[in-house]
């Protein structure tokens, strides 16, 4: 049986289209997901634009925000039946002997491939999927939801797991993106007093982080940053991955504070990093999450605590993806869904 996929399928930008694949066949401890959703990301963007800073397998299929319905079990899987509502993870191969992997940090495994670039993801109908990475999804939980329980991993992981919010901190975050935003909402959930800030042609993704209790900002924090005592904000979020937005991070946070970076960019610093040492400041990188990460965010979605419907834009049909795509990258919605059905 052949389905239609979005293929990204050479590194020049705007390499992307819808192809016809196969249904993959599937391996022992594997399982076959029909997609309900999947959740365009930044990154999947940024691979059709050929702004992306890692390896690619070409061709290969995107997506790696998704849900569905097990159709289909590998002979050596257990604890799951065909029909069995689900999420999945991102880390399709480890290595289990890594010294990372081992120690429960798959995610840091440097010889990790993941869905969407290293093996073909789920901008399709069918994709196959390890079941050591599978999460209960709970009947109440729409897919359409459910599907973006991965960026609020990633988001969960840069607030929760890479920064030390205290509550009543002041926290800045910088890039009105999906994870940006997110990253503001558990900020909230933390108990901080959050801003974020954008630029002026981000004016609707802002809006969207008002839903969260949050200030808002356009092209300069330094007032609201030093409010408090005017030595700096405890903490900032970059979720941009500009080189400015590391600078302005560093210029904003107070002496002892921390900076969590989860933003990808690929251009050089280009500016001394000096004041890090000064203001003995903790600069931490965020990449990715792992198992327990993913239980308690699918507990905080199915709980309503963290609500994701604010940062949905809309749901296209997968023939669509191009529209969906483009919203995405005009800023025109923070997040795209497809629908492979």
């Amino acid at each position: 049986m052949k389905s239609a996929a979005v293929v990204n399928y050479a590194p020049e930008k705007g390499s992307v289209e819808i192809r016809e694949i196969e249904q993959p066949e599937i391996g022992a401890s594997d399982v076959l997901l029909e997609v309900a959703k999947v959740g365009v990301c930044g990154s999947d963007l940024h691979q059709w634009t050929a702004e992306h800073s890692w390896p690619v397998q070409y061709p290969v299929v995107l997506g790696h925000e998704f849900g569905g319905h097990i159709v289909e079990t590998g002979r050596e899987v257990t604890g799951w039946t065909e029909g069995d509502r689900v999420v999945s993870e991102t880390a399709a191969i480890i290595s289990p002997e890594n010294p990372m992997s081992r120690s429960g940090r798959y995610n840091l495994d440097p010889t990790r491939k993941g869905f969407g670039y290293g093996v073909d993801g789920a901008m399709t109908r069918f994709v196959r999927v390890p079941s050591r990475i599978l999460h209960p999804v709970p009947d109440a939980l729409p897919f359409e939801q459910a599907c973006l329980t991965e960026p609020c991993c990633v988001a969960y992981n840069a607030v929760v797991k890479n920064a030390r919010i205290e509550p009543g901190d002041r926290v800045l975050v910088i890039g009105p993106g999906t994870i940006g935003i997110l990253c503001a909402a558990l900020a909230r959930l933390c108990g901080a007093e959050v801003a974020v800030l954008g630029l002026e042609q981000d004016a609707g993704r802002l809006a969207v982080a008002k839903h969260y209790g949050c200030e808002t900002l356009v092209g300069d924090a330094e007032a609201w940053a030093m409010a408090r005592d005017g030595l700096g904000c405890d903490g900032v979020v970059d979720a941009a991955g500009a080189s400015a937005a590391l600078q302005v991070a560093i210029e904003l946070v107070r002496p002892a504070g921390w900076i969590s970076k989860v933003g990808w960019g690929r251009q050089a610093l280009g500016f001394s990093l000096d004041p890090l040492v000064q203001k003995n400041i903790t600069l931490q990188g965020s990449f990715s999450h792992y198992w327990s990460i993913w239980e308690r965010v699918i507990a905080l979605l199915a709980g309503g605590q963290l609500d994701v419907k604010p940062i949905i834009g809309g749901v296209w049909p997968l023939a669509e993806w191009h529209e969906a795509f483009e919203q995405m990258h005009r800023g025109e919605v923070v997040k795209s869904v497809l629908s492979p059905d």
